[in-house]
């Protein structure tokens, strides 16, 4: 079993920042790409950051600039780096991790979420 586990979400004033965190646990091989997705309310889920384990990194446009996505595969661990934060940065932030298990399967994995919410 491979679990995500995800922290650092809360409340913010327009143009603070927060640190999101993903550690993957369980039955790993490797972790291959990992990424943040959000979901804002009557919104698709939509693609915020995503890093292989090479460290190439992608943006969606709108975060670019203010986020910064960041791995350690030592410890299994994403990071989200948020500044700037905007109101419409408000939403679920979800942990995706795409991991090859000890038994030779690959799988995408997600987080339970942790909610980001801006506002003065």
């Amino acid at each position: 079993q491979v679990q995500l586990v995800e922290s650092g979400g809360g409340l913010v004033q327009p143009g603070g920042s927060l640190r999101l965190s993903c550690a993957a646990s369980g039955s790993i091989r490797s972790i291959k790409t990992m990424g943040w997705y959000r979901q804002a309310p009557g919104k698709e889920r939509e693609l915020v950051a995503a890093i292989t384990s090479g460290g190439s990194t992608n943006y969606a446009d709108s975060v670019k600039g203010r986020f910064t996505i960041s791995r350690d595969n030592v410890k299994n661990t994403v990071y989200l780096q948020m500044n700037s934060l905007k109101p419409e940065d408000t939403a679920a932030y979800y942990c995706n991790a795409r991991i090859l298990d000890v038994f030779g399967m690959i799988k995408d994995y997600w987080g339970q979420g942790t909610q980001v919410t801006v506002s003065s």
